[in-house]
């Protein structure tokens, strides 16, 4: 028996993901045991469920896999602070005391995170390895072309190429600073949502606008190639050297500043959220079609926090050239975890997909669940007036008349 943990932690959304002679035994995100909205600290709940769900110890398991490789992207922040010094020197001392503390020294994190008792190998593989592992391995493709789109992992900001069988080969990477998912958030930030985590936010305020912003972006902000890669006018930016994600560039261009957290939301707002939604599942759809183009695959499978996008997904879908599209649920960093450790097994172990490891996710419900008698129990403990139901539709309409008595 060969069972592989797999980690993403440190960023956002932090997770583990067990898996034991290749079959997903349970995956689970930090943020559902601790309540903390897209916990970035290290997943030792989610480990411990993961664990228990297999009803292993951490000395048991046979290899632990880190979704990226944290030297890459500490030499990537190093290198950025001195292309633009001194300007990064604020956003640099603010950076430098987490990863003195834990990211530089991750094997030795990981180990006490497993009560010490783990002393075998850790992998560590490219963050946009783990996204592509996560969306081709699950899949129910023998072989598939891959496309990852992100904000940024080391380096990469997007990349793709192909998988077949047991293997995957990413064959191109757009590099950092040029980035759709890094785009993307710049908008959340102006329009006044948490970046890494109101992006869905952004979507959805998108359809309640006009993109009449969107030949600005187009002609100011990025140029957007045919093959959907993009170049950005970093003078409108501040990510690469500030605390914040746009520039005053960035603000006149729009006709004023960040929206302010929290405040009203106006038809500007809308409009300016409906242009970049345009913009890029406009890049997506190029990105699907060069990537079709190049690989001559039939079949596209996703990840990536892009790919959380659904409304670009949609539209490559119903408008691209593939004939299916398969999405990693968990497409952002949190599905990394499942990633690498399916990377390990299949192309480190050299182990075959079999039958029925075609389209093995099943699903996105792979966290705890509860019976009702665990449920009852919890609430008489706690007291709590219920009621409950055996008939669904009952249960449904009850509800319904609570929420409109509200």
């Amino acid at each position: 028996m060969t069972s592989i943990l797999g980690i993403s932690a440190f960023y956002h959304d932090s997770a583990a993901a067990l898996i034991v002679d290749g079959r997903i035994v349970a995956a689970a995100q930090e943020e559902r045991f601790t309540r903390k909205k897209h916990d970035a600290s290290f997943p030792e709940n989610a480990i411990a469920y993961c664990l228990s769900e297999a009803g292993l110890a951490p000395e048991d398991l046979d290899y632990v896999g880190f979704y990226d490789k944290p030297l890459v992207k500490f030499e990537r922040l190093l290198e950025t602070y001195l292309a633009f010094s001194p300007a990064g020197l604020k956003s640099w001392l603010t950076l430098l005391p987490n990863w003195l503390k834990t990211r530089l020294h991750l094997p030795r994190v990981i180990k006490k995170g497993l009560d010490g008792k783990y002393r075998r190998r850790i992998v560590f593989p490219e963050h946009h390895e783990s996204h592509a592992a996560s969306a081709f391995f699950p899949s129910p493709f023998a072989e598939a072309a891959i496309l990852t789109v992100d904000g940024v992992g080391e380096w990469a900001t997007a990349s793709y190429g192909t998988g077949r069988d047991n293997h995957i080969e990413l064959t191109h990477e757009m590099h950092y600073p040029h980035s759709l998912g890094l785009l993307y958030t710049a908008f959340t930030y102006y329009c006044g949502f948490r970046i890494n985590s109101g992006e869905y936010k952004l979507m959805g305020l998108a359809p309640y606008g006009e993109p009449k912003y969107a030949d600005r972006i187009l002609e100011h902000l990025v140029d957007l190639r045919p093959d959907g890669s993009l170049a950005m006018h970093l003078e409108h930016f501040n990510y690469c050297q500030g605390l914040t994600m746009t520039s005053s560039k960035f603000h006149a261009l729009f006709d004023g500043p960040p929206r302010a957290p929290e405040s009203p939301l106006t038809e500007r707002h809308m409009d300016i959220a409906a242009s970049v939604q345009a913009v890029t599942e406009e890049a997506m759809l190029r990105m699907a079609r060069h990537v079709h183009e190049t690989t001559g695959m039939r079949h596209l499978c996703l990840a990536g926090g892009v790919a959380l996008n659904c409304v670009a997904n949609g539209r490559v879908l119903r408008e691209g050239p593939f004939d299916e599209v398969w999405i990693q649920p968990a497409a952002g960093d949190a599905g990394g975890a499942l990633g690498v450790a399916l990377l390990i097994w299949h192309q480190l172990l050299d182990n075959p997909r079999t039958d029925d490891q075609l389209d093995c996710q099943g699903g996105s419900y792979l966290g705890p669940e509860f019976s009702n008698n665990q449920v009852r129990e919890f609430l008489d403990s706690a007291g709590a007036v219920y009621q409950q139901f055996d008939d669904a539709e009952e249960l449904c309409h009850h509800v319904a008349e609570l929420i409109a008595d509200e």
